[in-house]
């Protein structure tokens, strides 16, 4: 099959080298990055058939839920198949005529220098706010000016030729994004570790939640993930993205499940699915830079 055949397509928000490309590599090695402009993009790419997959960012350990995904998934008929870490790795890129010393001014997206500030100050640099941190890297290509650098990831410094001054340049070394692959259908998977995600919206009746939650407690299911949001900002009825651990399939979920929905107006179930090795794996603690 070709590789760029539609079936073999992963689409992400973003352009080449951004951290979306680099889990999509990861993740799907065997597949083709797609990347498209906007989040709703991801969504249509598969819908329509443009992509088999789309991979788009859910939490990040810093900077916390992306709202603009939370916002689509109410809507969405695509199911998430899996879910993937990805540890954000911040590089100083340039032109490969530059050297630490000549770099006056940095660009990159505001979260990214950020999350580099401490390294980014003592360095003595202008910083400037970009869209993209590949956006970044491609324009520092382009201008080719050994005074200007991006941050950005090692892969967007691959693509685009430019040359690496300080590798790893985060100031924490705890900063990751959670990402969901998302597909047409839904999948049935086997083994120890298995997350299922809903979204749900309670009646508006005295402790709807805590009668709510209260099936996941009684049925012994552990809760992973639960964040309130109100859909468009102005709605006085609260929707929330739940996550626990096990299968549709068990007998303890299903119970959960209905009993939840005897407090809700709505429930929808947006994918069961393998849960990434990182929630179960124990790293090293690592200090602050």
């Amino acid at each position: 099959m070709s590789n760029k055949h539609p079936n073999n397509n992963i689409a992400f928000a973003g352009v080449a080298g951004a951290n979306a490309d680099l889990i999509c590599r990861r993740a799907y090695p065997y597949m083709t990055s797609l990347p498209v402009a906007t989040f709703e993009d991801v969504f249509e790419a598969v819908e329509h058939g443009t992509a088999a997959i789309g991979m788009i960012p859910i939490e990040n350990s810093h900077a916390g839920r992306v709202a603009e995904v939370h916002n689509i998934l109410p809507s969405t008929k695509l199911s998430i198949i899996g879910e993937f870490f990805q540890r954000v790795e911040h590089q100083l890129l340039a032109p490969q005529s530059a050297t630490i010393d000549s770099i006056k001014t940095v660009y990159s997206h505001p979260q990214a220098l950020m999350q580099c500030r401490e390294y980014l100050r003592k360095l003595g640099v202008t910083t400037i706010n970009y869209s993209n941190t590949a956006a970044a890297a491609e324009d520092i290509s382009t201008w080719n000016d050994p005074t200007k650098a991006a941050v950005a990831s090692s892969l967007a410094g691959e693509l685009y030729g430019l040359k690496n001054l300080a590798s790893n340049i985060e100031d924490a070394d705890d900063n990751s994004t959670v990402f969901l692959a998302m597909a047409k259908e839904p999948i049935d998977p086997e083994g120890e570790h298995i997350i299922t995600t809903l979204l749900f919206t309670a009646r508006n009746i005295p402790a709807a939640l805590y009668k709510a939650l209260g099936g996941f407690a009684t049925n012994n299911v552990n809760l992973l993930k639960l964040e309130s949001y109100i859909p468009g900002g102005t709605s006085n009825t609260a929707q929330f993205f739940v996550s626990f651990e096990g299968s549709t399939k068990q007998r303890n979920v299903q119970l959960a499940i209905e009993e939840l929905g005897f407090f809700c107006r709505h429930v929808k179930v947006l994918g069961v699915y393998p849960a990434a090795a990182e929630r179960y794996v124990k790293t090293p603690s690592k200090t602050t830079k």
